[in-house]
């Protein structure tokens, strides 16, 4: 009982206004065609997907899909949609899910933001890396109160949300929710540096929610800094670059690998969103790296080809994009088709 307390206190600032959804700024987008592949991920009798909170791919094009049902399941499909494997079942870092990514090498992340932990698996599905530390059970139910927030440790996250690496397999993740940072550490977990701090601001290089992060191959971090209504571009260093605010509230970033690589960033619309929202919210952006805006496609709707809350994407082909619903339960397969005209201005 002390555990479930603790967990549903910790989970309490969730009751805050923090769905309000924002029209994009950019204007006269070229839509790019799409069309949604039906009943793409196969599950196997009496076995469901919660909400869809990550999904992502490994270099066979194997689909790990991170999921919040009666408990919270990491599941791996084939490169057609085919069950393979349960991973993780019953580990002490699964409470509640937040994102899976794949590294180069084919292991698999998970972020929980129930435990606090970044998990490392490798292929083959043992747990090789753990960053962060489960609050403990016994400490009982935590207590909510209006004091200011402690100062964020290097070692402790506070219900993170997002995990990426640069070339050289330094690891950043965005320590979303309690702290509002993105802090970066070795590729053996040595903490090196973050930006921002346990407190949400809205100046550059102050974060309110960052959402979700990725990073490309030059070693620069694209962060979702989702309540500011942008994203922010830093350096390897954690060195501001650029803010892109005209895509709406970013809930997630994606960036494709090869040669010419894209940003994928959602304007998701969730619901307790206020009226005329489901218009003006729900798509999807396609940029350059460096903010100009290649297309957009898709829009909110809870019906199958729509998007209802586009929490995750994965991107390894930029024109086969996978998208994770958290609240329509469900993960598609998305393939896109050039768009009717040329790039729009930032």
């Amino acid at each position: 009982m002390r555990r479930c307390l603790t967990f549903v206190a910790a989970l309490l600032p969730l009751a805050a206004p923090v769905f309000a959804q924002t029209k994009a700024k950019a204007q006269n987008v070229p839509e790019i065609p799409y069309e949604s592949v039906p009943n793409f991920l196969k599950l196997p009798p009496n076995l469901y997907l919660g909400e869809s909170m990550g999904v992502a791919t490994n270099s066979k094009g194997h689909v790990f899909v991170y999921t919040r049902s009666a408990n919270t399941r990491l599941f791996e499909f084939d490169q057609n949609g085919t069950y393979v494997r349960e991973i993780g079942e019953g580990n002490y870092g699964f409470e509640f899910a937040h994102s899976v990514r794949v590294d180069p090498q084919d292991n698999i992340w998970v972020v929980d933001e129930g435990t606090n932990l970044v998990m490392k698996f490798n292929p083959a599905g043992r747990i090789v890396m753990v960053i962060g530390h489960r609050p403990e059970a016994v400490e009982g139910a935590l207590a909510t109160t209006n004091a200011p927030a402690p100062p964020a440790e290097k070692y402790i996250l506070g219900r993170p949300t997002d995990v990426a690496w640069d070339p050289q397999g330094n690891i950043f993740v965005s320590d979303g929710y309690t702290n509002h940072r993105v802090v970066k550490y070795d590729k053996n977990g040595r903490f090196l540096r973050q930006v921002g701090s346990e407190r949400p601001g809205s100046e550059p290089s102050q974060f309110n929610t960052p959402h979700g992060i990725a990073v490309d191959a030059l070693g620069n971090v694209y962060v979702a800094d989702r309540a500011n209504h942008r994203i922010q571009v830093f350096d390897n260093n954690l060195v501001l670059r650029s803010i892109y605010d005209n895509i709406g509230d970013s809930w997630t970033v994606c960036v494709s690998p090869g040669p010419h690589q894209y940003l994928f960033t959602s304007n998701s619309n969730p619901n307790g969103n206020g009226p005329g929202t489901w218009d003006v919210t729900g798509e999807i952006y396609k940029m350059e790296l460096d903010g100009t805006i290649v297309g957009r496609f898709g829009h909110a709707s809870k019906e199958f080809g729509g998007f209802q809350v586009v929490h995750m994407m994965d991107c390894r082909n930029p024109n086969e994009i996978l998208v994770a619903e958290i609240e329509s339960w469900r993960v598609q397969k998305l393939l896109l088709k050039p768009p009717a005209s040329g790039s729009a201005s930032r």
